[in-house]
């Protein structure tokens, strides 16, 4: 049963891997052209998978968040807008008084 249950892994592993390089865009494939990962990664399923991980695969990019209260920096939906916070709790006030 833990065969069977490596088995799946590894082969799920291997999968994934496959799927990467073949969704990967070609201008962000690393060290080799994606065609020759591809190869790696399907003729050597785990051995190229490891090295695709860890040598071809594209590097995450972490954007920068504005901070809030930064000039210029508008909020993200109505509920991180003060303005129209404050102009829903009046129009909610000005209803429930009618």
């Amino acid at each position: 049963m833990a065969g069977v249950l490596i088995g799946l892994a590894l082969l799920a592993f291997w999968l994934f891997s496959l799927f990467d390089v073949i969704t990967t865009p070609e201008e962000e494939v690393q060290q080799s052209p994606k065609a020759v990962w591809l190869i790696i990664v399907a003729a050597v399923p785990i051995v190229g998978g490891v090295f695709w991980m860890m040598r071809g695969r594209p590097k995450a990019v972490v954007a920068a968040r504005p901070v809030a209260g930064e000039a210029g920096v508008m909020p993200k939906g109505p509920d991180d807008d003060p303005d129209f916070l404050k102009e829903l709790e009046r129009r909610l006030r000005g209803e429930s008084e009618a």
